[in-house]
């Protein structure tokens, strides 16, 4: 049997415990120990290593002098930092990927946004919106700026689940219908805009607490 590539091994470990990460599996401040992952992985230190570069590339974990690797903590500034960098990008990308956007790719759009209103919880919601996010950038064929985008996403769902703590209750994404009408209408500016003050609203209106927990802020966008 052929055996996987160091890059493929690392790239695997990387993707696995990213999710983990995200979906809050691991919690800020977990050290993350080559000897323990190498074990899981049945694989050498080396592609452990790499996968732990590539989780610091994504502002998924840190590498201390001393404490070793653990996942990375956030704040509230980081949340709008990643909104602003979201904000910029998918504009960005949008204004590229407008002219190749078809009826079939904003249907399918439409369909990832039917999907996000009908969600039973925040996990299915946020792979809805994620998708209707790539559907719609995609188009613009710029793979280190879609990849660069993907990673801010990735931020984005894990200050998601871990800020939520209340039921999860359906919503109507308003924004999403306005940016597809405009696209669908040729009017590329106005659905930039929109899409710029969606993504921008990421951390700045608070979210419902029940007493005595610390504040919360609306991470949907």
């Amino acid at each position: 049997m052929a055996k996987e590539p160091e890059d493929t091994i690392a790239s695997r470990i990387s993707r696995i415990l990213a999710e983990r990460i995200v979906h809050g599996e691991l919690a800020a401040g977990v050290r993350l120990r080559q000897d323990h992952i190498a074990e899981e992985f049945g694989t050498s230190h080396v592609p452990v290593r790499e996968a732990f570069r590539r989780l610091e590339a994504q502002g998924l974990a840190i590498s201390e002098p001393r404490r070793g690797v653990r996942v990375a903590s956030f704040d509230l500034e980081e949340v709008r930092e990643v909104a602003e960098m979201r904000a910029a990008l998918e504009v960005l990308a949008l204004r590229h990927a407008a002219k190749h956007l078809t009826s079939a790719i904003l249907d399918a759009a439409e369909q990832a946004t039917r999907d996000g209103d009908a969600a039973a919880d925040v996990h299915a919601w946020e792979e809805a919106n994620r998708r209707f996010h790539r559907l719609i950038l995609a188009p613009c064929n710029m793979n280190r700026l879609l990849a660069a985008i993907d990673d801010l996403h990735a931020a984005s769902a894990r200050f998601l689940f871990s800020a939520w703590r209340s039921g999860w209750e359906k919503r109507t994404d308003h924004d999403h219908r306005a940016i597809l009408l405009a696209l669908r209408q040729g009017r590329i500016d106005e659905a930039a805009v929109v899409l710029q003050k969606h993504v921008q609203w990421i951390g700045r209106s608070p979210s419902a607490r029940k007493p005595g927990e610390p504040e919360a802020f609306a991470i949907v966008g």
